[in-house]
C-alpha cells in the first residue's frame, strides 16, 4: 500500500487562517489594508485557498475535484467582486453547484474508502 500525504488539509487550514487574521484586521483594528478593505481582502484570500487546492487535486490527478475547485474559487471571487446583482447571483449558483458537487463526491469516496477497509479487514 502507497504511503501519501494529504496536503489538501494543510493548504485549506493555511488558507482559512490567513482569510480569519484579514477579516479579524478588519473588524479589530482597521477597516482597510494597504487602502483596500480587509474584509474584501480576506475573502480573496479564501478564494486562493479555493484555487490552491484545485491546483493540489489537479496535480494529483482528482481532475474532478480541481474543477469543483476551480469553479467555487471564481463563485467566491464574483461574489467577492460583484459590483451588481446579476454578477453576484451567478456567483453564488457557481459556489452552491461545485460545493454540493464537492460535497457528494466526497461523501461517496469517503464511504467506499470504509467499505474497502472492511472487506479487507474480514478478509484477512
Amino acid at each position: 500500500m502507497a504511503e501519501t500525504i494529504d496536503v489538501q488539509e494543510q493548504a485549506i487550514g493555511a488558507g482559512s487562517i490567513a482569510a480569519l487574521a484579514l477579516v479579524a484586521y478588519g473588524r479589530f483594528i482597521n477597516e482597510t489594508l494597504f487602502g483596500v478593505d480587509a474584509t474584501t481582502l480576506g475573502l480573496g484570500a479564501f478564494a486562493a485557498t479555493f484555487a490552491a487546492v484545485a491546483l493540489l487535486h489537479g496535480a494529483y490527478g482528482r481532475r474532478d475535484f480541481a474543477v469543483s475547485h476551480a469553479v467555487s474559487a471564481v463563485g467566491l471571487g464574483l461574489v467577492v467582486l460583484a459590483s451588481s446583482l446579476l454578477p453576484m447571483l451567478v456567483g453564488l449558483v457557481l459556489l452552491v453547484g461545485a460545493g454540493s458537487y464537492t460535497a457528494r463526491t466526497t461523501i461517496r469516496a469517503r464511504d467506499e474508502a470504509t467499505e474497502e477497509r472492511e472487506t479487507a479487514s474480514e478478509n484477512a
